[in-house]
This record gives C-alpha cells, structure tokens and sequence, in this order.
C-alpha cells in the first residue's frame, strides 16, 4: 500500500506535545536540578582554584569547564550526568505508548511512523539542548560576576562549540535509549540495559581495551627495556577505546577548552609539533580541525543508533 501525503504530516503536534511533557514533567525537573546544584558547586569551587592559581590568562571563562576540585570538573560532571538524563528522556518514549495502548491511537490519526519517532527524538534533544543552553548562560554569568572578567570572543566559541559537542554526546545515548524502548516492550528492561552499557562502555571498557589492544599487537620488548609504550599497541588501545561515546567526548573537550593541546592521541605527530612553541595556545580554527573526527564520531553514533531504531519501528506490527 502506497502512502499518501508527507511522511512528516504531525511531526510538529509530536514534537511540541513530547516537548512540553519533557519540561513539565518532574523526572526532568529533578534531574535538571541536580545538575544545576553539582555544576554550581563545581563552578564555585573552580572559581576559588582559578583565584589562587592563575595570573593573566586570556582564556579564564575556558578554566570554569575544566578547573574544579581534585579531578572533577564540569567536564567530568557532564560526561556523568549527561547519559543518565538522555536514558531518562528515551527508555520509555516508545514502549510506553505499547504498554498504555495508545500506540495504536496516535498512529490511527494522520501522523506516519516517521513523524512519530522523529518528533520524540527532536523533543528530547530541544529538552536536552535548553538545558545546556541554560547551564552555560549560568556558567558565563558566574564567571563574570565572581571573576570581573569579560569573556572573549574566541572563549565564547569556544565554549558554545563545546556545547554544540555535549549535545551531541547527549544525542548518542538519547538515541540508544530510544532504540531499546522500540527493541523492548518493558520499560524497566529498557533502562536497565541502558544503563548497563552506559556504565560499561564508560567506566569498564577503557581498561579492557588496552588488555584487548595487547593481545591484538603484544608489545615489543624492545621499548619495554627502554621504558616506553609500543606505538602500535598503543595506537589499537585508542581505536578500541574510541568505541565508548564518554572517551570521545572527554578527548574532544580537552582540545576545544584548553588552547594549547595539539593532540588527542598520547602518540607524539611531529606534523602538529614542528614549529611550535611551547604552551602557546592554537587558533580556534585548528583545534576545531584537531577534535572534528572525535566530533564526526559522535555524530555517527548519533544517526546509526536513530537509523537503528527507525528500521526496527517501521518493521513492528501495532496491535490495539
């Protein structure tokens, strides 16, 4: 049966009825608040570190993402609680209207599958998409506020193309979350595996990668007696690693925030170093050249996950 019409007839009524659900409801508003209360905590404590550390730094609105105590930072806090608030946006966005029985409602009406799955993709990234909109105004205003420093003009690229990669991270886990909602009809099972692969590929999967990365290409023994890391070994380490969306991201925060990384790769490329000096920071327009394929893959992720879902939503029978 052929269809009629546009396949985005509806797409709008979806996206704005998901939308407005998302910022009503209070699972966002909780977790929206907590990310507010830990970034705020952080940023204050970074403010306080960039007080007693830093003397005349053209990028100190940049230190607010990076500085903070011990090792956590704003950075780490978003590679956190990003995911978690992604999995809470989409774990449910599709079983939920099987388990409620209005799937076969809504699709009853003039609104195709692809408006559907669409509409509540784009509502939960808008959702996701404001929220850090409104925690980098926040950030932006404490620095000038605590700081008296005016940001500048390639700190506020910076930061906002920062954004741009986070949002981008968010949309990868959205996108799995979504996938699991189609794939399972069980919501708590949906999460659960969510959250599994989220703690995983995060926090289990860069250690195994480099034993992977070693049984792929066994170390030369040569550079152990010298104390160094084969290459190639340690080159299969970081294309393994680069498997987890939070390595991806935390490889390309560091080159968007801080001006005078050159590399993302702990392998030394003579080509970025030569005639370099020391400590000074790159223009934007290379670092942006520097983090783009970390930034690319995140990207993909994004569609093949959304790809993923899409063909196995469109292949489901709904029942009433």
């Amino acid at each position: 049966m052929r269809r009629e019409g546009s396949p985005w007839q509806g797409f709008g009524t979806v996206y704005v009825k998901e939308l407005t659900d998302h910022i009503s409801s209070i699972r966002m508003l909780v977790l929206g608040l907590l990310i507010f209360v830990i970034s705020c905590v952080v940023v204050y404590f970074a403010i306080d570190n960039i007080r007693q550390t830093t003397a005349e730094d053209p990028f100190v609105l940049l230190k607010l993402f990076t500085s903070g105590p011990s090792v956590i930072s704003l950075v780490f806090i978003l590679s956190i609680t990003l995911p978690v608030m992604a999995i809470a946006l989409g774990f449910d966005s599709i079983n939920g209207e099987h388990n409620r029985r209005t799937m076969s409602r809504i699709l009853s009406q003039p609104i195709y599958r692809d408006a559907l799955l669409a509409g509540k993709f784009l509502a939960g990234l808008t959702t996701l998409g404001i929220n850090l909109l409104c925690l980098w105004l926040l950030v932006v205003g404490f620095g000038i506020l605590l700081l008296g420093v005016p940001p500048g003009g390639e700190e506020i690229a910076r930061s906002l193309a920062f954004m741009l990669l986070t949002l981008a991270y968010a949309g990868t886990w959205l996108a799995l979350a979504m996938l699991l909602s189609i794939v399972s009809r069980s919501a708590a099972t949906a999460v659960l595996v969510a959250l599994g692969i989220w703690l995983f590929l995060t926090f289990l999967w860069p250690f195994l990668a480099n034993g992977f990365a070693a049984l792929i290409a066994p170390p030369d023994p040569r550079y152990a007696m010298l104390g160094l890391m084969d290459p190639t070994t340690v080159t299969w380490g970081q294309v393994l690693q680069r498997l987890s969306p939070n390595e991806l991201f935390t490889g390309a925060s560091v080159i968007l925030l801080a001006p005078e990384t050159r590399q993302a790769s702990q392998i030394i490329d003579i080509n970025q170093w030569r005639g370099a000096v020391l400590g000074a920071p790159l223009p934007l327009s290379e670092s942006l050249a520097i983090a783009w394929p970390q930034a690319v893959a995140l990207i993909a992720g994004v569609i093949v996950l959304f790809v993923a879902g899409y063909i196995v939503f469109q292949r489901q029978e709904v029942r009433a």
